[in-house]
Formats: C-alpha cells, structure tokens, sequence
C-alpha cells in the first residue's frame, strides 16, 4: 500500500459511475441479492418515501439532509430506468431525453423563436402549453383524468384530479361556491350521524357506517379544493398541521413530567389546560 501523503484526494463520483454502480448491483451472479430480486412494484414505494423524505428534508430547512436525500432520490430514478433498460423498454438516456425535450418545448419565452423570446412569459403559459399537449393525447382517445397516477396520496391526488377537470371549464368561479360546498358536506355528513329509528332486526340508534365513510370522503374532497382555490398545497399545510400537534403534545408531556405524571395518569380537562399553556408560550415566543 503506498504511503498515505501520496494516496490521490478523493474525487467525486460521477452519474456515469452511479449508473455503472446500479448496473453492477443487476448483474446476475456477480450483483448483489437483494437488489436482483427487486422489480418496479417492489421499488415503487421507497420512490415514493424518498420523495417524501425530500419533501421533510425541505420543510425542515436542513441542506446537508436535503442533499442525501435526493442523492436517495436519484437512485430511484437510476434503479427504474436500469430495469427498464434489462427488459428493452428504455434506458436512462432516454429519460433525460424526455424531459430535456419536455423543459424546451414548455419554455418556449427562453428556448425558442426570436419572437417567442421576445414575446416572454405569459400569464398562464404553463397550463397553456400543458392542454396544448393534452389536447393532442385526447385525439387519440385519453380521458382528461386518465394520467392522474392512481398511487399519489389521496389528498394530492384530489387536487390534480381538480386541476385536470377545471382546465377544462369544470369548476367553481370563486370561493363562495366553495364554501357553501363545505357547509353542504358538513350538513349531509353531520345528517349520516343521526343514529337511524330501530327495524326488525337491528339494534335501536344504528349507523350506516358506509354512508358515513362516504360523506366524509366528499368532505375531504371539497376541504382539498378549498386549498386549491386559495393556492395553497394541503400536504403541505398538513404535515405542518401534524408538526405542530406533535410539539405542544410533547409540550403537554413535559410538563405533565414537571408534575410527576404521565398522560396515562391525567385526563382530558387537565391536558386541556395544559395544551392552553403552552400554545400561550408558543405564542408569546
């Protein structure tokens, strides 16, 4: 082994290396095990955490996560175009391909004409450009929602099926509409609660615990739109939602500590007040 003064520095890797690394882990015989046996269904949902994971990465201002996170994130790139590439459907060159075509055809005001440059970037140019494109995929008999992925959460996945149907003219002109939809959601799922009268057979003060389910599903629905009307991403606001609920329930905890408790040992009034102190804190903060 050679003296460590004249050891070269360590380069950086390349994503010729990357997409050389991935190659050998298929390798047959020689890669590795584990990620042989793996196809796009069973990749699929770590794509789907480590977009997630990025997303966290970003909510939490943390840079030097962000960048191992979507070092995660382009491996998952790499690994489905090097299975698509085993099976002849496509390779990761053409996948580069793709959206470096998609980016200068949707930017027509930096990549175009003389006159599409000098013309900019007007209002509404995205969307425009994207129903161009649409339009042309439903010559050949796709519906408007069809390209709407079936495994994005539930609540993203309302509000891209909403943006698909309003580009088409199918939505509401304003807020107000939008909220006398979510009073109506509240009132039918509020209606479904009412335990029904007894009938030969069943229990006095039953549910339909299926209409239930149901209404609270188009209360979601509506609750999603009312986001995308104020142009606000509701995962987003969520998990923000959820980041808050944790600190003052940890806030809740220590200081039930303080008290020589635990929230097995309180109730729901004491923890209440509890909560109060220490909103009141954050707000004072």
């Amino acid at each position: 082994m050679p003296p460590q003064s004249s050891l070269p520095t360590q380069r950086k890797k390349t994503l010729p290396e990357l997409l050389d690394i991935m190659a050998a882990l298929r390798t047959p015989s020689t890669g590795c095990p584990w990620d042989l046996v793996q196809t796009f269904a069973t990749i699929a949902p770590y794509t789907i955490e480590e977009a997630y994971e990025v997303a966290d990465a970003i909510e939490r201002g943390d840079m030097a996560g962000l960048r191992g996170e979507l070092g995660d994130l382009l491996l998952q790139v790499v690994y489905h175009a090097r299975m698509a590439e085993e099976q002849g459907a496509f390779a990761f060159a053409d996948v580069v391909d793709a959206i470096a075509d998609k980016m200068l055809r949707r930017h027509p005001h930096v990549f175009g004409s003389a006159a599409e440059r000098a013309a900019g970037a007007a209002p509404g140019f995205w969307d425009r450009i994207k129903g161009e494109e649409k339009a042309q995929q439903a010559k050949s008999g796709a519906g408007v929602l069809d390209d709407v992925p079936v495994a994005l959460p539930a609540l993203a996945r309302a509000v891209k099926l909403q943006q698909k149907a309003a580009a088409v003219g199918f939505d509401w002109p304003s807020l107000k509409e939008v909220f006398d939809k979510l009073k109506e959601e509240l009132g039918e799922l509020e209606a479904t609660l009412t335990p029904s009268p007894s009938v030969a057979g069943e229990r006095t003060g039953t549910r339909d615990q299926e209409a239930v389910a149901e209404e609270l599903g188009d209360l979601l629905f509506v609750v999603a739109n009312l986001a995308r009307h104020l142009r606000i991403e509701p995962e987003t606001v969520l998990r923000r939602a959820n980041a808050k609920f944790e600190r003052r329930f940890a806030g809740i905890e220590r200081k039930l500590r303080g008290l020589g408790k635990t929230p097995q040992q309180s109730d729901l009034a004491e923890m209440d007040r509890l909560w109060d102190a220490v909103k009141a804190e954050e707000d004072k903060a």
